[in-house]
């Protein structure tokens, strides 16, 4: 299995048709969506999920593939609790297919400080029965096999997982159609239908759907499609960058990362290469009118970014990227089916570089795909999971902030509850909409 990420080349999988009518219409058919989906069709309600593009065609198959309880929000914990032991029926379910192992994440500190952080996390570790410890240098040698950095010791929790994205999130789809979901790809939506101040239904590009409830988990376009509808909803994107190697010896068996790099045994054997912390940001009109909102985590994270003063054409924050449209005509979202971002080269580099100097016995590892994807991100690094107060009918879940895949499972279970008014089983106050605009400090999420 080649790993590389869906793209707009990848065959159309699920064709629909279009209904007339359903009971919620699901924008977006990322890993958050699928889920919603699929659990919304557990409880027998009809559901239509529309991506314009391609099942998994974005950030959903372009992550690290992690499962990780490990350095979460103190928020997003349970729900990631939950979620972990959702993938382990996954994989029950889907076998071998979906790659789920779990070999554990380790976290590696080069200094005393990030000793102390990781220290500090142990509190909400303990506080949700998570199996995480702290591991000495030498402990931390035994396991990370080959290394010529000696990192001062590690935070591990080995009950976390690794699963392949590519691979998981179609197989996810395909159970969500399974249970009765309708799944359309090449289907943007185009506008909400809004009738009586709420919602009525929704017009793709292949006709109106009737329904009382969306949700919409549209990723890194989100906000574009809710700015639209007079909501305003503070995202942005980063463009993360990855690589895989050929197979290669083992030097760990899951997942690991320090500030300088992260890397993830693969199914096929190869490792799965990223920046520990350093992504590109581009500069677009929602950059601008979100400067403030976003200064606390600017702070903690301004020298992990390189910033660009313009996106690509038909990006989400492009300059010459449309805010108004008819629903009657073509979308950006149809003129970008698949956002495809170029991975930057000197980041493939420099973690090939770093990789190599670290495992000198692996050699200069032969890379076999580079790429990279937008992630969608909140200014406090955790999503929104909201009802729209002044939009009845319509559910955000969305700025997954590189937490998505691994969360996607338990959180499509939340929002399926929430849109069907059942009981949630978690507070969600952390990830109200309102917080941004109801006088409400920012505090970004642990940077770990």
């Amino acid at each position: 299995m080649m790993p590389f990420p869906i793209s707009e080349a990848t065959p159309i999988r699920f064709a629909g048709p279009l209904p007339a009518a359903c009971d919620v219409v699901v924008i977006g058919g990322g890993v958050i969506g699928v889920m919603t989906a699929w659990y919304l069709a557990e409880k027998g309600l009809r559901v239509t999920l529309c991506e314009k593009g391609r099942i998994a065609g974005e950030q959903s198959s372009r992550n690290w593939g992690w499962v990780r309880q490990q350095g979460r929000d103190p928020a997003e914990l349970p729900i990631m609790v939950e979620s972990l032991s959702i993938w382990k029926t996954l994989a029950q379910e889907f076998g071998d297919a979906l790659g789920f192992r779990q070999e554990g994440v380790l976290y590696l500190a080069k200094t005393e400080k990030e000793i102390a952080g990781f220290e500090d996390w142990l509190v909400h570790a303990k506080a949700h029965g998570l199996d995480t410890h702290m591991l000495g240098a030498g402990a931390v040698a035994e396991r990370v096999k080959g290394a010529e950095k000696a990192w001062k010791g590690g935070l591990f929790t080995p009950s976390d997982a690794r699963a392949e994205p590519w691979a998981a999130v179609p197989l996810l789809a395909q159970g969500a159609v399974t249970r009765g979901a309708v799944i359309v790809e090449h289907c943007a939506v185009r506008a909400l239908d809004i009738a009586g101040g709420k919602v009525a239904g929704v017009v793709t590009e292949q006709g109106r759907i009737a329904c009382d409830q969306v949700v919409l988990a549209g990723g890194a376009w989100s906000a574009l499609f809710a700015r639209a509808h007079g909501v305003a909803l503070p995202q942005l994107a980063v463009k993360a960058t990855v690589m895989a190697t050929a197979p290669l010896p083992e030097v760990f068996a899951g997942n690991a990362a320090d500030d300088d790099f992260a890397f993830r045994r693969r199914q096929d054997g190869g490792y799965t290469l990223a920046p520990g912390a350093a992504h590109d940001f581009f500069i677009g009109p929602d950059a601008f009118r979100n400067f403030g909102v976003y200064l606390p985590v600017l702070k903690k994270d301004f020298r992990s970014t390189r910033f660009h003063y313009t996106a690509p054409e038909g990006y989400p924050d492009a300059w010459r990227t449309p805010r108004r449209w008819s629903p009657d005509a073509p979308s950006p979202f149809e003129a970008r089916r698949v956002l495809n971002p170029a991975p930057s080269r000197r980041i493939v580099a420099e973690v090939s570089k770093q990789f190599a100097h670290t495992f000198p016995g692996l050699g200069r590892s032969q890379l076999v795909a580079a790429w990279a994807g937008m992630i969608d991100t909140m200014p406090d690094v955790v999503p929104v999971v909201d009802r729209v107060a002044q939009l009845p009918g319509l559910v955000i879940a969305t700025g997954m902030s590189g937490h998505g895949f691994g969360i996607g499972p338990g959180m499509g279970r939340v929002v399926a509850d929430l849109v069907a008014g059942a009981t949630v089983g978690h507070d969600l106050a952390r990830f109200r909409l309102a917080r941004f605009t109801d006088g409400s400090k920012i505090a970004p999420g642990p940077s770990l």
